[in-house]
């Protein structure tokens, strides 16, 4: 079975370019546009990996990784936050937030598919 991968990001590029990468790669892609329809699938659908973007419509990608932290449902689901502020506070938030990894835009598209390989591996499913 397909690890499934929710995809948090409200630029339609990345999100065309994401979902063909990762598709390709062998994985169920799932794509949410704002903050709020992120947190609510990512407790209900319980996917094997979130990838978030930090700026988001509704709720921010770290407010979105607050949540799903206090929450039991999703304590220990692998996120990838993506940024395209590459600022090292930037990165100490995120950290602090509960994110496994910190990737700024533009990335690899192998860097990208090696990161959800290997959070994917780790991770239940």
């Amino acid at each position: 079975m397909a690890k499934r991968v929710l995809l948090a990001e409200d630029e339609p590029n990345i999100v065309e370019s994401l979902k063909f990468l990762l598709e390709r790669a062998g994985f169920e892609v799932t794509v949410k546009t704002d903050g709020r329809q992120a947190l609510d699938a990512a407790l209900d659908e319980t996917p094997d990996l979130l990838i978030l973007d930090v700026m988001l419509p509704e709720l921010s990608g770290y407010e979105v990784l607050r949540h799903l932290r206090a929450d039991r449902r999703a304590e220990t689901l692998p996120v990838l936050m993506l940024t395209a502020k590459g600022q090292r506070s930037d990165r100490e938030t995120a950290l602090e937030c509960g994110a496994n990894l910190f990737m700024t835009k533009p990335f690899s598209n192998s860097e990208i598919v090696s990161a959800v390989k290997e959070l994917t591996a780790s991770g239940t499913g």
